[in-house]
């Protein structure tokens, strides 16, 4: 896997409260923007440059009017390639997941928990640095799971912060975990070798187009938290595909819910187990025979 050549970024900087910023980051995701910083009244969102143009202003200014009714005051700025990892990591601190997970930053201080499991994750504004509820709901959902002897599939990995968790819970075969995002996909590489943990496979392919093709492998368990509108897409494919799999889902908001159920009905799925953080959930499904 070749590294991205450049890291431009358009910055979009939204004047918002603090108390929308989980929604709006929900609600921009369906857009394809997975990388925010959070300040004071202002949220930041950064999509590659060779992303950004009039057809993809316009989607978001439809979708924030649809969704709220209005569109908030925001710029758009080029953000020139530079050492974003040192800017990234200087808003994060470590995040404590449960008694059980701990995810640190590089040269960060930290105190353990006796047994809890330390994961190192240097982000290169992947998503996955356990700031994010949803990250944090997979994780937990996840301790709960016997891992050991699943294959496993991350899909839309960011950091690999849910592969390499799976592993330190003991699972025992290789995993695939790929993204769709070259500079997310390096970062997992880097990621899984600062936590010195074997036999995870990182890809950069896309998760619909190159799905069905990977999980022909046969996969026990599909990690997938990705977003709403993503999920609608391959959660059907996985049916098919890897018709004996369980599935940890997250990336979708409280509010969407009643959609989630009636997907899984016609697609015929059960629900495991739904946990919620904020106004995210998490559900564990499987087919339902």
């Amino acid at each position: 896997m070749q590294p991205p050549k450049t890291h431009n970024h358009i910055e979009l900087a939204f004047e918002i409260n603090s108390d929308l910023y989980e929604l709006y980051i929900a609600i921009l995701s369906q857009e394809g923007i997975e990388y925010f910083l959070e300040e004071d009244r202002k949220l930041l969102a950064y999509l590659p440059e060779s992303e950004w143009n009039a057809e993809k202003e316009e989607a978001i200014k439809t979708l924030l009017e649809e969704t709220f009714g209005s569109v908030p005051h925001f710029t758009a700025s080029f953000m020139a390639d530079r050492n974003w990892n040192a800017e990234w990591e200087a808003h994060l601190q470590p995040v404590e997941i449960s008694d059980r997970f701990l995810i640190i930053q590089h040269q960060k201080e930290y105190s353990v928990k006796p047994g809890q499991i330390v994961i190192a994750i240097n982000p290169k504004m992947s998503f996955g640095t356990g700031y994010h509820a949803t990250t944090r709901l997979m994780m937990r959902q996840m301790e709960e799971l016997d891992l050991a002897d699943k294959k496993i599939m991350d899909i839309g990995t960011g950091t690999g912060v849910l592969a390499i968790a799976a592993r330190k819970l003991g699972n025992k075969n290789p995993i695939l975990a790929f993204d769709n995002n070259a500079w997310a996909a390096e970062n997992a590489v880097e990621n899984v070798a600062e936590n010195d943990v074997t036999d995870i496979r990182v890809e950069l392919l896309d998760a619909e187009e190159e799905l069905v093709a990977n999980l022909e492998e046969g996969y026990d368990l599909i990690l997938a938290n990705i977003n709403k509108n993503v999920l609608d897409r391959i959660l059907p494919a996985i049916r098919r595909h890897a018709p004996k799999a369980q599935v940890l889902l997250s990336g979708v908001l409280v509010y969407d819910e009643p959609w989630l159920k009636q997907l899984l009905k016609r697609i015929d799925y059960k629900n495991v187990k739904t946990i919620y953080e904020e106004e995210w959930l998490s559900a564990l499904i499987e087919p339902s025979k």
